[in-house]
Parts: C-alpha cells; structure tokens; sequence
C-alpha cells in the first residue's frame, strides 16, 4: 500500500544526516567548470524567467528520508532545476516525470514550478548523479567522480530503499559504480543499459532502468508517457512487496 506523504515524519529515519549532507552539497565548490556555468546560466537567464533569481549552485536531493524508492538522474538543467534548487523542477523533463509519480502514487501533485510549491514525494526520493547543470548536460568523468562521495553518503542515509529507478545510462553507471566502491557488486558484466530492463542486485535491491525524460526522448517518442509510466507502476509493485 503507497504510504501518506504525512507517514514520514513518524517513522524512523536519518532526515538530519540528509540535511547535513544537502547543507555540504549546495555549499560545494569542487568543479569549477560547472560552478561558473550554473552561475552564468544564473546571470544571463532565459527571457521567460527573468524575474527569477536563479539557484545557481549545487542541487540538493529531494524527498522522503524513509524513501522505498530511489530515483536517480543525471544533472540539474541549466534552466529548471539551476533556477529552482530542486530536482526536475521547473522544465521540460520535470513537466513529463511528475505526473507519472502522481499517477503512480509517489507524488502528492502533478506539478513541479518551484521549492515552495507544496509538492511532497510519498515514499521516494529523487536525487542525480551530478549536483550542477553541465554544459550541453554532458558532465566530464572527472565530475561525475566529484559528486561520487556525495552519493554515497546520500544512498547510506537511505537505510529503506528497495527499488532504484536509474534514469538514462549515466545514473545507471553511477549506480553500479557505488555498488562497486562498496564490494557489493563485483563485475558489470550481464548487466545492461535499455528501457524496461530489471535486475535483482546483490544488495537486495531491484535495479529498474528508463529513458531520461529529457524532451530530447520525450518530444520524439523515444519515451512515451505509457512507458515511463510502466516503469514506475512496476516500481510501486515491488516497493509494496
């Protein structure tokens, strides 16, 4: 049964250590190149959103601390999540994914515009494989390796997750390679990148890989509304076992 977005305050869980952790990642200063593009991309601004004073920086994760479910993507976008400061908020990807959540029970709305917008997640979280907006969303090895610390903090304070939901190839590397790093998982071979694919880890969670919902995917079919929609109706089944 899906949980009330109000069950999470009552349970137990480590919200502290996520707060301390969030506090680190929007305070971090690690990549230059992608520090100075968010805080261009924060200056110069796009013409619809000009009244915005624009994040700009690190992109903390998002959601409930007893989170069943683990959704990771890939970065913030230059013009949603580096202007809001939440994952999937405020463009084109983020008008795609959540009503699915919603419809799949994970969301409380169907809409995602800003960090004050009374959205909650209902026993999931969401967070990236790298916490700045790259550019031409194509983040260097090296960056992806910054942010691996962060990750693997994050994903130890997340003590109730059964399922992850990796959206694209990056997070779907970035997943295994912690997976790696902990000596949970000791050779990729087997395991393979395509929508719909589905893999019972050695961790005792079940790996479930989509499409990025990025417009790139979305506005040419690549992925449609049923297929995502599929991934995480499958999600909330295996979250309720």
């Amino acid at each position: 049964m899906p949980r009330r977005a109000s069950e999470s305050t009552t349970l137990d869980s480590s919200p502290t250590d996520l707060c301390a952790l969030n506090e680190e990642i929007i305070a971090c200063t690690l990549c230059p190149r992608l520090i100075a593009h968010c805080r261009k991309v924060g200056e110069i601004k796009r013409r619809a959103y000009l009244d915005w004073d624009y994040w700009a920086k690190p992109v903390p994760g998002f959601g409930d601390p007893n989170a069943r479910l683990l959704i990771l993507g890939l970065a913030p976008g230059a013009h949603g999540s580096n202007r809001t400061g939440r994952p999937f908020t405020g463009d084109g990807s983020g008008n795609f994914m959540y009503p699915i959540l919603h419809k799949a029970g994970f969301a409380s709305q169907p809409t995602a515009v800003r960090r004050e917008d009374g959205l909650q997640l209902i026993d999931a979280y969401i967070t990236a494989a790298v916490r700045c907006a790259p550019p031409e969303n194509k983040p260097l090895p090296e960056e992806i390796g910054n942010c691996a610390a962060f990750l693997d903090r994050e994903f130890a304070a997340l003590t109730k997750v059964k399922v992850v939901v990796v959206l694209g190839k990056i997070a779907f590397d970035a997943y295994l390679n912690y997976l790696k790093r902990r000596g949970e998982l000791k050779s990729k071979s087997g395991i393979l990148f395509g929508h719909g694919e589905t893999y019972k880890l050695p961790n005792g969670c079940t790996l479930l890989c989509s499409y990025h919902p990025s417009l790139q995917n979305t506005l040419t079919g690549k992925l449609t509304e049923k297929m995502f929609l599929d991934v995480f109706r499958k999600a909330r089944k295996l979250v309720s076992r």
